[in-house]
């Protein structure tokens, strides 16, 4: 069954689309940053795509080393920041051009007042014993890196205030006042540094988190604290299915994830303390556990495009959780395709959703069509656009027929360039089930599934005699489709002749 859609777009047609794909993009613990494979995928994902800042987990975890401490000849605790590795982390990300958005957390083990943890890599999730330790903590570690990085720098990196305070497993007993004192006293002491930085939380995710997010801004506003902006997470399935290693989890309906942010919208709006405040989307993905199959798929990348088309609505920005699957929170994976987070497998994989994003950063220019299965700009008299195909389930899946009549300035030849990520050309997951999905493929093995993981580029030439241009696609089930449309000039060489070489 094929689905047939037109889009008209007429001369001076304007639409409103917030592109701000490319704020920040999420991590595992950032200690990882220490690790070459690590590095290697974030290199690429930076020179294909270029995200500003960078968010993860694990800043004062024991495995950074930040939070010493001894007893002096009086007994009393004094304590002692090493910022070694703190300062390597910095060094790697900057070097491919990105910026910390800093979340502060989870708990050194001598400053935990628990021994309750979360994942693989043991962070600890309980409050300080002392909140005075913490907030020098804190305190210590920004004044740090404005002395390294330059303080007007540093001012600009984006802070959010722990993790998921409204999962027990992320906060002890989900205990809401005892995060909101965590927030009010970091806040103050991170603006007693410097008023400068920008600091927001509380971070929330799914569990109810209506009651959270008015909850946190009465209490700022009883508290007189003014958050710089609002965050919280969106991940889009049902509850997953465990087998083995793996969960398998079913996609939700997307407008209704879309519609419970919007409520987040309005409940910031209706106090007007903090109305029009920016809401940052600090992660977000279709499943929220990092082994899900459902990762690695052109499925996840279509329905990925679909919500980067609507999620500029009302947040500000929205960070993809992850960028790899160098990514340890349910142990070290046992394959390359595990269903890890990220946009780049191991072994330098880029994932169909890793194309998903890269074609939204060239959405450049003025959105002249925002529609449920396109977007096109137009950019210095060209057009360009990415259309997508997306489904939740096989029953779901169709094919799907876009045609578009884009007003053009004069009749002639304008060249069109295609760029399709299907299940057909760009499907690296199948490569890799087709060789027997080998746990450890060999070098031969991994360059035949990189090959298989880019887009399949195409292009022709359309002839108008008049204002319009007809430009028609077809995307399979779970494509996205990159396309440009130019004009062109021809300037052959004397004696050069296209048609008698292909006579």
């Amino acid at each position: 069954m094929t689905d047939k859609k037109s889009y008209i777009i007429q001369k001076g047609a304007k639409a409103t689309f917030h592109n701000n794909v490319d704020f920040c993009i999420g991590t595992g613990r950032m200690g990882l940053a220490l690790r070459k494979d690590y590095m290697e995928q974030l290199k690429l994902v930076q020179d294909n795509i270029g995200f500003r800042y960078i968010r993860g987990h694990g800043l004062f975890c024991d495995d950074m080393a930040i939070y010493h401490e001894y007893k002096d000849k009086d007994g009393n605790i004094v304590p002692e920041y090493n910022f070694t590795y703190l300062d390597n982390v910095m060094d790697n990300y900057r070097s491919v051009g990105l910026r910390p958005f800093l979340e502060l957390g989870f708990m050194p083990k001598k400053m935990a007042s628990g021994d309750q943890t979360i994942f693989y890599w043991q962070g600890n999730t309980t409050p300080p014993k002392s909140y005075e330790a913490w907030t020098a903590m804190v305190q210590a570690t920004l004044r740090h890196l404005m002395d390294r990085y330059g303080a007007d720098d540093v001012v600009t990196w984006p802070i959010e205030v722990w993790n998921e305070p409204n999962l027990p497993g992320f906060w002890k007993n989900a205990d809401m006042q005892e995060y909101f004192k965590l927030f009010r006293l970091t806040f103050l002491a991170i603006k007693e540094v410097d008023e400068r930085f920008r600091v927001g939380g509380p971070a929330i995710c799914g569990v109810n988190d209506e009651v959270w997010t008015r909850s946190f801004l009465e209490f700022c506003r009883d508290n007189k604290l003014k958050p710089d902006f609002i965050t919280r997470h969106h991940y889009t399935t049902e509850v997953p299915e465990y087998d083995g290693h793996y969960g398998y989890a079913k996609l939700s309906d997307p407008d209704e994830g879309l519609a419970g942010l919007k409520v987040t919208r309005d409940i910031v709006d209706s106090f007007p303390e903090f109305k029009g405040s920016e809401i940052h989307i600090t992660e977000f993905n279709t499943s929220y556990i990092p082994n899900c199959p459902l990762h690695d798929t052109n499925r996840n990348a279509a329905y990925i495009a679909y919500l980067l088309s609507k999620l500029g609505d009302v947040n500000e920005s929205y960070s993809y959780w992850t960028f790899g699957d160098v990514f340890e929170e349910a142990g070290v994976p046992f394959t390359p395709f595990h269903g890890g987070f990220g946009l780049v497998a191991n072994g330098l994989i880029p994932k169909p959703t890793f194309w998903t994003f890269k074609f939204f950063k060239q959405l450049q220019g003025e959105c002249v069509l925002h529609a449920d299965d396109a977007i096109v700009m137009k950019n210095n008299g060209r057009y360009c656009g990415v259309a997508f195909n997306k489904s939740r389930n096989k029953s779901e899946e169709k094919e799907l027929s876009l045609s578009f009549k884009l007003p053009v300035c004069k009749a002639g030849d304008y060249a069109v360039v295609t760029k399709t990520v299907d299940e057909i050309c760009c499907n690296p997951l199948k490569v890799w089930h087709d060789l027997g999905e080998p746990a450890y493929p060999s070098k031969e093995q991994n360059e035949l599934i990189r090959e298989a993981a880019h887009p399949f580029v195409a292009t022709k030439r359309l002839h108008t005699d008049g204002t319009e241009l007809e430009l028609n696609l077809t995307l399979n089930p779970n494509a996205v489709i990159y396309f440009e449309v130019m004009a062109v000039e021809q300037n052959s060489d004397r004696g050069y002749s296209y048609e008698r070489v292909m006579d």
